[in-house]
């Protein structure tokens, strides 16, 4: 299976391909960073952005499409140029059929670390090693693609989406991050005051 991860972002947007191999090994591709000009108008950083997009799918031919979920922050200009980013990697691979798969930033980390609570530097460093890279990538975008991307491969089987694999070969990063997803999706208890 081939994967696009797409790390959204208005300046820089992460796109990193790796493909799956047998034995839970990944291989990459291509990384890169889709840029744009802030001093631009939105509507010309987006379509900037979109054409990178494209061609990248284009020319990649994945087989999925990972993109970092849209997270609160607290400066909203940056979530909404975030989210549009997101909203064109989205289009894209649905223009082109290929199907989409949304990972939030700790099921990343703890996909690629064992942790959901990485820094940057430990995604990289993790990210450098499990592709047998000679240096961690950057800029810290295409790390992050290229996590994606991973996490979205070691996704435990029957998860949509996922490669399927033979019953409890999960790895312990992937074991860490299942937990971490299940955590993140339990109904949140009501506080008492």
């Amino acid at each position: 299976m081939r994967v696009l991860g797409v790390d959204p972002g208005l300046t820089r947007c992460g796109l990193g391909v790796v493909d799956g191999l047998s034995g839970r090994r990944v291989q990459m591709v291509a990384v890169g960073v889709a840029t744009s000009d802030p001093a631009w108008e939105v509507d010309r950083r987006l379509l900037m952005i979109a054409d990178q997009i494209d061609v990248w799918i284009q020319e990649q031919a994945p087989d999925v499409v990972a993109i970092e979920r849209v997270f609160a922050q607290h400066n909203l200009r940056t979530v909404m140029g975030t989210a549009q980013v997101a909203g064109l990697a989205m289009v894209a691979a649905a223009r082109r059929g290929v199907p989409v798969a949304m990972h939030t930033p700790s099921e990343v980390k703890a996909a690629v670390t064992g942790s959901g609570r990485a820094d940057k530097a430990q995604v990289q460093t993790m990210v450098m090693r499990l592709l047998d890279l000679p240096s961690r990538p950057t800029p810290a975008d295409a790390a992050d693609a290229l996590a994606l991307a991973i996490c979205h491969l070691w996704r435990p089987a029957g998860a949509l989406g996922a490669p399927q694999r033979e019953p409890g070969a999960l790895t312990a990063a992937q074991l860490a991050w299942a937990q971490a997803e299940q955590r993140a999706r339990a109904p949140k208890r009501a506080s008492r005051t």
